[in-house]
């Protein structure tokens, strides 16, 4: 297991090892894995189960994967020809915007028996992405609004925002999109799953060791910003529902059929990802998000600076230079996304999760504090 006094005395080389190896930035893409439109299709049907079948990974990732990494409903032909082109290169990349992969050690445990579940103690080393489905998850995106604005006329249903355009589930409109969105999710699971591969062969090789003997194992990796079907109890019925998460996350209680075996007795790893100079958390879900929340919680603080104003606030200052003053060593494919995502530029997590832990919807288990991280 690697503690952080480990890291810290190699974290340039780590940061750098993980700049080269996992591209980011707008459009960014690999040069060394082009998928074919039948390579493509396999991963939109089959997620992260595709990754590990071609390399990326071992089985027991999987056990430790939301839905073991793919979702069912995914139907590769409603995806478009656009959106396949936008994804056959961008697989196992990072992109841009809030999107990361980070570096960090355990500074507090606040729940013992949950942290043990999930194989974490003070001191040791963490890695943590955020990311998603790429330029192929934005064009499904793209395409699916134009659809459900004439959805929505065709069906009589009044909009207060253009934003909030949709189509009755059961739709033929309704069910393409959802396919199409499982598609995109499954795409996310293996874009994820390809770059734990690579960061841990980033590790491998400035450690010069085997990344099991390492301690590089999944914690757990979790969706966010999605629709999905699911069993509830609603008003004392058990109900099937579409659950849509939006700048949130699932949270499954202790005991729920669909948590991991060995996080059963403790509940669901929540992840819940801060900005790049304070910290970041995991949680576990609770009965009460159950009961009220449809087993969710949130999935990040949220800004307090559009990107503009940030790009504004950080005129004529190395965002780069008050990271390391902070003690956090940061690359990025731009110095404009450094600013953008500058720590101010967020509402501060920590007392975003002492909400949803104080509200019961989650609970706090371990704080995460960066020491490195890169950007697009």
């Amino acid at each position: 297991m690697l503690s952080a006094k480990d890291v810290k005395d190699r974290l340039p080389d780590i940061v750098e090892g993980l700049f080269r190896n996992v591209p980011s930035g707008v459009g960014s893409r690999r040069k060394d894995l082009r998928l074919s439109h039948g390579e493509l299709r396999g991963v939109l049907e089959k997620g992260a189960r595709w990754a590990i079948a071609n390399g990326f990974g071992t089985s027991s990732d999987l056990e430790n994967i939301e839905n073991q990494g793919c979702l069912d409903e995914a139907d590769p032909d409603a995806v478009s020809d656009r959106a396949y082109e936008r994804g056959k290169d961008q697989l196992g990349t990072v992109g841009s915007g809030n999107h990361f992969v980070e570096v960090g050690y355990v500074a507090q445990i606040f729940d013992e028996e949950a942290a043990r579940a999930f194989g974490l103690t003070r001191g040791q080393a963490t890695i943590m992405i955020h990311t998603g489905s790429r330029g192929l998850g934005y064009q499904v995106c793209d395409e699916s609004i134009r659809q459900m604005l004439s959805a929505a006329g065709k069906y009589s249903i009044a909009l207060v925002d253009r934003q909030l355009c949709c189509a009755p589930l059961n739709s033929p409109e309704g069910r393409r999109y959802f396919s199409a969105m499982a598609a995109a999710a499954n795409y996310a699971f293996a874009n994820r799953q390809l770059i734990t591969h690579w960061v841990r062969e980033t590790f491998e090789e400035v450690f010069a060791a085997s990344d099991s003997s390492l301690g590089l194992g999944l914690v757990y990796d979790v969706c966010h910003n999605i629709a999905k079907k699911e069993l509830h109890r609603v008003e004392g019925k058990d109900m099937m529902l579409c659950v849509h998460r939006k700048g949130a996350t699932r949270a499954f209680a202790p005991h729920h059929r669909l948590v991991p075996d060995r996080y059963r007795e403790v509940g669901q790893p929540v992840l819940v990802p801060g900005d790049m100079g304070r910290a970041s958390y995991v949680l576990a879900g609770t009965q009460r998000a159950m009961d009220e929340t449809f087993g969710s919680t949130c999935h990040g603080a949220g800004r307090m600076m559009s990107r503009s104003a940030a790009l504004r606030s950080a005129r004529g200052r190395s965002i780069i230079r008050e990271m390391e003053e902070r003690g956090v060593y940061v690359r990025a494919a731009s110095k404009a996304t450094l600013a953008e995502e500058m720590p101010e530029a967020y509402k501060d997590v920590s007392k975003v999760v002492e909400v949803v832990h104080r509200a019961g919807i989650s609970r706090l288990v371990a704080k995460i504090i960066p020491m490195g991280s890169i950007k697009g």
